[in-house]
């Protein structure tokens, strides 16, 4: 199977971070797409949070994925934008579209699948591959297997990897069919997280 253009969208490194350091601190080593994933804020805080986050990244390689604040993207300018299946359930996805964003769409089981492809994404992510401590889940891990299934499915719609994957597995998950990996606490958890993003980089170089 091909490798992916290094160019496509997401890429295959995508790690998913919570606050505006973390944004400059990717951005600045050269992470080509980052998820800017911050929970509870109302609807002042989010629009600031976004445009600051957007004037991070102006300039650079680095392409910024909103989660779940729709409204604070078409108005801040965003580009790309993530919504999990409640998020979805709520949002105009006419407005969404008539803004110019690509649309991520978080996906656990069949009944969530067949949502997001009818809101015909710009990519789907499959979680929890592995179990994660970063939050309580109602749904078991898929493994990896459920990734080569799910490719199948959804054919040339990238399909990203999420939950509890390191830099270990990555090899097999890419060989599975994952088109893009999503990374939380690999990175921001990690004892060194500069050098653990290097070696992400490095393996999406090799890729390319």
């Amino acid at each position: 199977m091909p490798y992916p253009d290094r160019n496509a969208y997401p890429d295959r490194f995508y790690p998913v971070v919570d606050t505006l350091d973390w944004v400059r601190r990717l951005t600045a080593l050269g992470v080509g797409t980052i998820q800017l994933r911050a929970k509870d804020l109302n609807d002042g805080e989010a629009l600031q949070l976004v445009t600051d986050a957007l004037e991070i990244v102006k300039g650079t390689p680095t392409k910024l994925v909103v989660n779940d604040y729709w409204r604070a993207a078409i108005v801040a300018g965003a580009k790309h934008l993530h919504l999990g299946q409640e998020d979805l359930a709520t949002a105009d996805l006419t407005e969404i579209r008539n803004a110019g964003l690509t649309l991520g769409l978080s996906t656990h089981d069949d009944a969530e699948l067949d949502t997001a492809l009818s809101a015909k994404p710009d990519y789907v992510a499959l979680g929890p591959i592995f179990p994660t401590t970063l939050k309580s889940m109602r749904f078991a891990p898929q493994g990896i297997p459920k990734i080569t299934e799910w490719k199948k499915r959804i054919g040339s719609i990238p399909l990203v990897a999420i939950g509890g994957i390191r830099f270990e597995q990555a090899a097999e998950i890419f060989a599975a069919g994952a088109d893009s990996i999503a990374v939380v606490s690999d990175v921001m958890q990690n004892a060194d997280p500069d050098a653990r993003v290097k070696a992400w980089l490095a393996l999406d170089t090799e890729a390319a």
